[in-house]
C-alpha cells in the first residue's frame, strides 16, 4: 500500500514536529508509528493525539487484555491493517486465546466465557455498528466494569475509531518488515466496506470488576 500522504524523515520536518517527534519516540511507544505519523502534519492536533492516546494504552483501569479485546474489536470492523497488526500480538502477550483472535479476524463468534470480556466485546461490537448500545448489553457492561471502566471503554471505542480513519483514509503502510507467516495477525483489505462482527457465545452473568 502506498500512502498518500507524504511521510516525511526528519530532515524534512520542521523544528516543532521534531521536538514532537523525539519526545513520542522517547517516550512509553518507544517509536512513531501508525496514525501519529500522518497526525504530524497537524503538531497541535499530534501532540493532542499522543496525550489521549497514552492514557488509553497505559493509564485505564481495565485490564491490558480487556483494552486489547475492544481495541482489535475496532480494528477488524473498520478494516485497519495497521490497527490489527499491532494490537492482535499486544493482545495475545495480554492473554486473549489465539482462537479468538483468529476468530474476530474471520468475521466468526469469538468463545467468551468470561462475563467481563462478553460484555466489553458486547458493548463495543453494538457501539461501533450500530453508534447505539441496547439497554441489556449496556446494563451488562455497567456491571461488569461500573462508572468508571464503562467510561473508558467507550472513550476506547471512540479513539480506535479515529485512529483507523487517520489509518484507512491516507493508507499508512504496515511496517516493511512483517512476518506474513502470523496470518492471525493480517487482515485482508482495504475493503470497501466495515467487516460485520458476529455476536459473542459462551458468557454467563457478569460480576463485577470494580465499583462504580
Amino acid at each position: 500500500m502506498v500512502p498518500r500522504i507524504p511521510l516525511f524523515p526528519v530532515e524534512n520536518m520542521t523544528v516543532a514536529q521534531i521536538e514532537l517527534y523525539g519526545k513520542i519516540a522517547n517516550g512509553p511507544r518507544g517509536q512513531v508509528v501508525g496514525p501519529l505519523r500522518a497526525a504530524l502534519h497537524s503538531t497541535p492536533i499530534a501532540e493532542r493525539w499522543d496525550a489521549l492516546g497514552l492514557v488509553l494504552r497505559y493509564g485505564l483501569s481495565i485490564s491490558p487484555r480487556v483494552r486489547e479485546l475492544a481495541i482489535i474489536a475496532c480494528g477488524r470492523y473498520w478494516n485497519s491493517a495497521v490497527e490489527w497488526w499491532v494490537h492482535a500480538d499486544e493482545g495475545y502477550a495480554a492473554g486473549i486465546p489465539q482462537d479468538v483472535i483468529e476468530a474476530i479476524r474471520q468475521g466468526r463468534a469469538p468463545h467468551l466465557p468470561d462475563p467481563l470480556e462478553h460484555a466489553v466485546y458486547e458493548f463495543t461490537r453494538e457501539l461501533i455498528q450500530s453508534g447505539q448500545v441496547s439497554d441489556a448489553t449496556y446494563e451488562q457492561a455497567y456491571s461488569a466494569l461500573g462508572v468508571l471502566g464503562l467510561v473508558e471503554l467507550t472513550s476506547l471505542v471512540g479513539y480506535y475509531t479515529m485512529v483507523a480513519m487517520m489509518l484507512n483514509a491516507h493508507h499508512i503502510p504496515l511496517p516493511p518488515v512483517v512476518d506474513a507467516s502470523a496470518s492471525w495477525r493480517i487482515l485482508e483489505g482495504p475493503t470497501e466496506r466495515p467487516t460485520p462482527l458476529a455476536a459473542a457465545t459462551g458468557a454467563q452473568p457478569a460480576k463485577a470488576e470494580q465499583g462504580a
